[in-house]
């Protein structure tokens, strides 16, 4: 696909989740953000970091969208070229990606857990997290959209993580979802 159908795509999407005119491709603090990117491995990545060549082969494609509303965040995720018919679990995680799977940091929490790491189901839940676990279909590729009830302030997410397997929710694994298996940077 060339560039401009791509960038035709986002900002028809990024129109749909605001209603607004969309932002530039590279995000902006009090607008809409938005990635797209190529999975690589550390060594070769700038936006989206695979670290299970395995699990998202370098090539694959990864396209975030998060755009603030009036009392909300809406956050859209779609990826292809992913192992087919597989369950991933995606969150939005506190720093931008880098060569290690923890550079990303934490998951972002609107209403922070002050016990680390947060495993309670009163934190770790997908209100005061973004959460955009995903099943690819057959040929790979899934696009999934999450909402939270609140807006970015003062801190703001870094990046979206994609792991081993779907979020879990019971308390003391509440959060958890695996091996990290690559990262998307993006501008929240």
């Amino acid at each position: 696909m060339k560039r401009r159908p791509v960038l035709l795509l986002i900002g028809v999407l990024a129109a749909g989740l605001t209603g607004a005119p969309p932002a530039s491709a590279t995000g902006s603090p009090t607008g809409v953000a938005v990635t797209v990117a190529r999975f690589a491995p550390p060594d070769q990545a700038t936006k989206a970091y695979t670290y299970d060549t395995a699990l998202i082969a370098p090539g694959a494609a990864v396209m975030v969208v998060a755009s603030p509303a009036r009392t909300s965040t809406k956050t859209l995720l779609s990826v292809y070229g992913l192992v087919p018919n597989r369950t991933y679990g995606a969150h939005a995680h506190q720093r931008p990606c880098g060569a290690l799977p923890t550079d990303a940091g934490a998951h972002h929490q609107h209403a922070v857990d002050p016990v680390q790491p947060s495993v309670d189901p009163a934190y770790a839940n997908p209100d005061n997290e973004i959460w955009l676990d995903f099943t690819t279909d057959a040929r790979g590729r899934a696009v999934v959209a999450a909402s939270v009830p609140w807006r970015f302030a003062d801190r703001r997410a870094g990046s979206v993580v994609l792991h081993a397997e779907r979020t879990a929710t019971e308390p003391g694994r509440a959060g958890t979802a695996g091996p990290r298996l690559g990262c998307a940077t993006v501008r929240f």
